[in-house]
């Protein structure tokens, strides 16, 4: 006999799943009971937000689908911001949410509540299993969802009754039932890009960020070389003002052709503004969701060259393998190569002793990176992750995303711990970001997941601060300002390692010992409280 919680998890086994991050409740008993036999992982968590980021980390670490279990309503509820973020992300992302019995619905049975008219807006897919028969290949149909086209996240809800019910007539699926659609993109509009590419002096790729460089491999080096094609992933929510692509603007501006593969035409492009990206007819979209391409159509008007309907990663692997291009473009790529690599800072200007500034702290920490054979750099929002960004670079890099939601990035250093074991991952962020899921340091240490937290602490919300400093005045400053608490002795009492630093000649011996310590370590270092750096003259989007 098979139970409904067995059917789930032995689909997600032959899925591939071999862990699944958690926070356990009374209706998802019985899948944590099935795990054991399927021989899948729970780490389990302090907050079921945290369950979700761990995940997310991890699909975009691995390009495979992230499970998150939570329990049912106010765990679910707890678990949407998360998802917002996993959504804008485009991170393939199952999260499975305790239900109560169907039996028992309009009966104002325990933790009742309609989760998919919640999550629906959140998801690809919104599914409340129907009975114990079609469990197995409602979860399938789901994980396939998740990773086809623009991939993104997906809920099912469990109905208790559901996956607590047994049946004896269980035919097991093929790993071949839960593969994802293949992308697929039409020859003549393949043909249309091409010419397009082949015509234009001065291109640009733009890419989202399920095809960033840590996520597409090595594709994006292959098209820059093959086509001599710039390739710029564009997934800060400060957009064009993102620190780490200096003047992107003005990049954008000189190009004579800009193809967006799956990169939305949204705030981060200030909704296509002609006066921010230029006037002239130079765009071509590449997306495979009508409601993208409908967007594209609406900010760029007349601008838009062609729309095309296609997967973008089928499109940019079927540029990768295309010959080189007639004409020469590295001037152009050189160009915007020192476009988007120019600072508003002098990287040389940082003080031997004494107080220590955001780019001497990410500096030090770029050290450290440099000195691991491999590393995983996770930057989060707020005025010190934009420095983060701006300064520091490993093999694989993960930031908060479009969503421009703060908090999660503590969680994404434990994911990306399970994703990239051998890795040094250091993930940088604020003091008023760390607070969000501190608890999580316990978890790390529980489950044996080493990283390195380092706390760029200048006691306050300094993005929402700047905000006030420049459109209200500095008399007119309220709600921003934090303690100097001690979370490298909070870390401690959690079981982790702790370093706290005031003097800029302590910074690398202290980062040193965290990376050394072979434990969840937390680095808080005190220092000036500095606007994000930008060499835009517009406002920044603010952290959250």
């Amino acid at each position: 006999m098979k139970r409904g919680a067995d059917l789930l998890v032995d689909t997600l086994a032959t899925a591939g799943v071999t862990r699944i991050f958690s926070l356990s409740g009374n209706q998802i008993m019985p899948v944590y009971d099935a795990c054991i036999d399927a021989g899948i992982t729970i780490h389990h968590t302090r907050h079921e937000a945290s369950a979700v980021f761990m995940a997310d980390a991890f699909a975009q670490l691995t390009g495979k689908i992230g499970v998150a279990l939570v329990t049912a309503a106010p765990g679910f509820a707890n678990a949407m911001g998360a998802l917002f973020t996993a959504l804008q992300s485009e991170s393939p992302v199952l999260l499975l949410s305790g239900d109560s019995p169907r039996t028992q619905d309009g009966r104002g049975a325990f933790q009742e509540l309609d989760q998919i008219a919640v999550s629906t807006p959140l998801t690809k897919l919104s599914v409340r299993l129907t009975t114990i028969d079609y469990v197995a290949e409602e979860t399938a149909e789901a994980i396939r969802i998740a990773l086809s086209g623009r991939p993104g996240p997906v809920h099912l809800a469990l109905p208790f009754d559901v996956v607590q019910a047994s049946t004896d007539i269980a035919t097991p699926l093929q790993p071949d039932a839960l593969a994802p659609a293949a992308g697929r993109v039409a020859p003549e509009d393949m043909e249309a890009l091409k010419d397009a590419l082949a015509a234009a002096e001065r291109p640009i790729i733009l890419v989202g960020p399920s095809l960033n460089r840590t996520r597409s491999g090595g594709v994006i080096g292959e098209i820059e070389s093959t086509l001599g094609v710039p390739v710029l992933a564009l997934e800060s929510p400060r957009g064009l003002n993102d620190p780490a692509l200096g003047r992107l603007g003005m990049a954008l501006t000189r190009a004579d052709l800009i193809v967006s593969l799956g990169k939305r035409i949204d705030y981060t492009i200030a909704l296509g503004a002609a006066d921010k990206v230029g006037t002239e007819p130079k765009w071509i979209v590449v997306d495979v969701d009508k409601k993208a391409r409908g967007i594209a159509a609406l900010n760029l008007k007349d601008r838009l060259l062609l729309s095309i309907a296609a997967d973008p990663r089928a499109v940019l692997t079927a540029l990768s393998s295309q010959p080189m291009v007639a004409s020469d473009r590295s001037v152009w790529r050189s160009e915007v190569a020192s476009l988007t690599s120019e600072r508003s800072f002098d990287g040389s200007s940082i003080p031997a002793h004494g107080a220590i500034s955001p780019q001497a702290l990410c500096a030090a920490v770029q050290r450290q990176i440099d000195s691991s054979p491999q590393s995983v750099l996770i930057c989060d929002g707020g005025e010190f992750g934009q420095w983060a960004q701006a300064v520091c670079s490993g093999d694989e890099r993960l930031i908060n995303g479009p969503s421009a939601a703060i908090g999660g990035m503590l969680c994404y250093a434990l994911g990306a711990r399970c994703a990239r074991p051998d890795a040094t991952i250091f993930a940088l962020m604020g003091d008023g970001t760390v607070g969000f899921q501190f608890a999580e340091f316990e978890t790390a240490v529980r489950e044996k997941l080493p990283f390195v937290v380092v706390i760029g602490n200048d006691a306050c919300w300094n993005a929402e601060h700047q905000i006030q400093m420049r459109d209200y005045g500095p008399e007119r400053l309220i709600g921003c300002q934090l303690s100097d608490a001690r979370y490298d002795l909070a870390a401690v009492g959690l079981g982790g390692h702790g370093e706290y630093v005031t003097d800029v000649r302590d910074l690398d011996a202290a980062l040193a010992r965290a990376c050394a310590s072979g434990l969840p370590a937390c680095v808080n270092v005190r220092i000036e409280g500095r606007p994000a750096p930008t060499l835009s003259s517009g406002p920044a989007a603010s952290a959250h």
